[in-house]
């Protein structure tokens, strides 16, 4: 099993949709957090511990990302989707953009 952890600003809605759409994917092993303080559920040194992959939604995000717990331990694959926050939960528009970005990436 790959363990991706799916990291946007509030965990409500793009990372938890793409938490959700790999978890249909065999081989996939996913979770899902944020970077606000009032996130859902917010990044911790642990997400990124446990995480193989750790996918962003958006590239400003990895600038916040470090600053917020340091660079991604040595060895973890980071991705960037480039997909901005304008979407619902589990929005078909959404999901449009993420099922081809999940197959490139994990097959």
């Amino acid at each position: 099993m790959t363990r991706v952890l799916f990291v946007c600003g509030k965990a409500r809605r793009r990372s938890p949709t793409a938490a959700a759409l790999a978890a249909e994917m065999p081989g996939i092993e996913p979770d899902y957090a944020g970077l606000s303080a009032d996130a859902d559920e917010r990044v911790t040194a642990e997400h990124l511990e446990w995480a193989e992959t750790i996918v962003l939604m958006e590239k400003r995000q990895h600038a916040r990302l470090t600053r917020l717990l340091g660079p991604a331990p040595p060895g973890k694959r980071v991705v960037c989707l480039n997909i901005p926050d304008r979407y619902d939960f589990m929005e078909p528009a959404l999901i449009e953009r993420l099922r081809p970005a999940l197959k490139r990436m994990f097959g």
